[in-house]
């Protein structure tokens, strides 16, 4: 079963005519699970737009429903071992011996075909290739390698304490013209990493088709060979500069050579220059790293049959025309908070502030994107939930948004926002002696806000009702000197009665514009 991103994610690409090997490189899956989940998109009759309305559950088991899985907890041969016990037998190696032992200490494991099959997968996975090399043709254009310089260089001094200080270098490399982009931080944290794609990206004045991290925390959340799930953070590059997030696959070095190459070739050309000055702050450090760059990437290539020449040369030449143009909005760096899930109070905490979620994503996992002026709330799927300006005051802690709450929640709230005054407006719409029996209310109590609620009932108890008789009520309480809400309703009930008079059951009152049963004879 695929999750709702890599459904949405693959009906999009194919509807764009991307291929069937891209599809597969951007979300680790097989040609078979495309084709099956474009299959059930056509059989379903909806759109695109369609399938992104609809809660993702609901896009989960449309496209693979409950009834279709099968859910089977087969334990996997350890083959680290069996290969071990392989070359310890020589040449009595017997490998469906060790299938009936493994078959004995599991007897619902997989078959003996099945076994044979993830062994002979394991082999080619972990030793089939370690004498060969497989030679990668690199298209123009195509890839931006992105990774941190595995060495980490004290390079800045602190002028006044002399500490001496670790640094982060951040670089990419264009995958033809290993055209370098480099920029020191201070730590290795997710806004330094997207930091640096988006100064590269500016640096290079194009977009790749793909960008390739490296297997960093940063930049990857999970990543295994059936599975990956991009971060939010990444997700937002891919949709603003219209571009692929595509991972190498995780533990081989050869699928990701450039990139290791070039951060070797750093830390020797680089680096070692770096040693040989003092710097006191960051940005004197990345002036520095921008012109030494800047040379490594106008000096000539050792191979003087290269056509790239140099990095400059092979970038301007062959990548940037096969790039797409940067947008011409400026990408708006996030800060981004990861929750496990959405707490009993619906509120996220950041910078010491509380947002609210709407209550029904309660117990949902939620991500949190903070920009200097606004503060987004994304679901598990990176789709916009909520959204609130940022506050810098210190008051109030809490930014609700009423639609947020539950209803008896909305309903409190309001019944605490009101105070005296409120009270004493709404009763000076009755008139005066209303205004004085709510005012006496008020201050009759040790402490105004107990007086609140018999305020609030004794207004609400006048709706639909003459405010003539309501006045005249009123009147009665203050002269009695009886100023509460029990008082007042009896009062009330009892001007009522005066004026109208009493109905008696089964009778109809007496009235010049009712007719009567004789006016239809």
């Amino acid at each position: 079963m695929q999750s709702y991103a890599t459904i949405i994610g693959v009906v999009e690409l194919r509807l764009q005519k991307q291929s069937y090997t891209t599809v597969q490189k951007r979300y680790s899956i097989g040609s078979s699970t495309v084709t099956l989940i474009m299959k059930r998109f056509k059989e379903l009759g909806l759109s695109l737009d369609d399938l992104k309305r609809m809660e993702p559950v609901k896009v989960e088991k449309a496209f693979y429903p409950p009834e279709n899985l099968r859910h089977q907890d087969i334990p996997l041969p350890d083959f680290e071992a069996i290969h071990d016990r392989m070359i310890a037998m020589g040449k009595n190696a017997d490998l469906g011996f060790l299938w009936l032992e493994y078959k004995e200490q599991h007897p619902d494991g997989y078959q003996q075909s099945q076994f044979y099959h993830l062994y002979r997968r394991f082999m080619e996975e972990n030793y089939g290739s370690r004498n060969a090399s497989m030679p990668v043709e690199r298209i123009p254009g195509q890839k931006m390698y992105i990774d941190w310089v595995g060495d980490q260089p004290e390079l800045l001094v602190d002028p006044e304490t002399g500490e001496i200080h670790k640094v982060h270098l951040f670089t990419t490399t264009l995958g033809f013209s290993s055209y370098i982009y480099a920029e020191a931080f201070m730590d290795e944290k997710l806004p330094n990493f997207i930091s640096g794609v988006v100064h590269a990206l500016s640096f290079y004045g194009a977009i790749p088709q793909y960008l390739v991290p490296d297997n960093l925390k940063t930049a990857v959340t999970r990543h295994t060979k059936d599975e990956l799930i991009l971060n939010s953070a990444f997700a937002d590059l891919e949709e603003f500069y219209d571009t692929i997030v595509l991972p190498p696959p995780p533990r081989k070095p050869k699928g990701k050579a450039t990139v290791e190459n070039h951060v070797k070739f750093l830390e020797i050309h680089l680096v070692e220059k770096l040693k040989e000055s003092v710097f006191t702050d960051l940005s004197m450090l990345n002036d520095r790293i921008m012109e030494l760059v800047s040379g490594i990437n106008q000096r000539n290539f050792k191979k003087k049959s290269d056509i790239r020449f140099t990095r400059k040369d092979a970038y301007t030449k062959y990548d940037k025309p096969h790039m797409k143009p940067l947008p011409g909005a400026n990408y708006t760096l996030c800060d981004y908070k990861y929750f496990l899930h959405v707490p009993n109070n619906y509120h996220l905490e950041y910078d010491g502030h509380y947002y609210s979620v709407p209550y029904r994503y309660l117990k949902e996992p939620a991500v949190l994107k903070a920009t200097i002026s606004e503060v987004r709330i994304c679901d598990k799927n990176n789709k916009l939930i909520c959204r609130h300006a940022r506050s810098y005051k210190t008051f109030p802690l809490y930014i609700t948004e009423e639609n947020h709450m539950p209803a008896n929640h909305q309903y409190y709230k309001e019944l605490n926002s009101k105070d005296g005054a409120y009270y004493r407006r709404w009763a000076s719409v009755y008139g005066e002696y209303m205004e004085i029996l709510v005012d006496r209310i008020l201050r009759s109590a040790k402490h105004e806000e107990q007086a609140y609620n018999s305020c609030n009932g004794i207004l609400h108890s006048c709706k639909n009702i003459s405010h003539t008789i309501v006045e005249e009520a009123a009147e009665r309480c203050v002269k009695a000197n009886a100023c509460k809400y029990t008082y007042f309703k009896k009062v009330l009930n009892t001007v009522r009665n005066e004026k109208y008079g009493k109905c008696q059951t089964g009778q109809m009152p007496v009235h010049e514009n009712i007719r009567g049963r004789d006016f239809y004879k």
